[in-house]
């Protein structure tokens, strides 16, 4: 199985994902930002873009990824990643599907405010990341178009990573 934790960049996701993952037996964390990161490392590189979800490869390459460490682990597999273009998501949990892995897939969630707060005091990126800002509103519309309504919506606003991870691992246990 896995448990995807989707969201905008700083709302939480890795943290969360880390407590989650405490929580549920026999699971295992799989950042799939990593593939990006091995596709990102090909030299010469692959054709210049503003975001590896772009690439077709990245995509294919998460969907394999998991299915042969879970073919490896067997398990639960917690993946903390921001998708926000519903093709790529629908390309993934479709990959997911045609191997028969369940998804649990769901959004961390806070109010603009909350985000732009904790991405003013963010120590990972520094604070007020570009990266970080310029994805607030993609992630805002996907949230109304679409991607609330392909998961569990999570509000963080005001819950501490702890509390959402809980909530999260009860959710996956029932």
């Amino acid at each position: 199985m896995i448990v995807w934790l989707n969201g905008t960049h700083g709302v939480g996701k890795t943290t969360t994902g880390a407590l989650v993952q405490q929580l549920l037996p026999d699971s295992r964390v799989f950042d799939a930002e990593k593939v990006g990161e091995t596709l990102m490392d090909i030299k010469p590189g692959l054709p210049a873009t503003d975001n590896f979800q772009h690439w077709p490869p990245w995509r294919l390459l998460v969907v394999e990824t998991a299915r042969r460490v879970l073919d490896y682990t067997g398990g639960t597999l917690v993946m903390p990643m921001t998708v926000l273009v519903e093709r790529y998501w629908r390309e993934i949990s479709a990959g997911l599907a045609e191997h028969d892995i369940p998804v649990l897939h769901f959004v961390l969630h806070a109010d603009q405010d909350t985000l732009r707060a904790r991405i003013a005091g963010d120590t990972v990126l520094g604070p007020n990341s570009p990266f970080r800002l310029r994805y607030l509103e993609p992630y805002a519309k996907a949230a109304r178009t679409w991607l609330h309504a392909e998961a569990e919506v999570v509000d963080t606003t005001l819950l501490t990573p702890a509390q959402a991870a809980q909530h999260i691992a009860e959710a996956v246990k029932t």
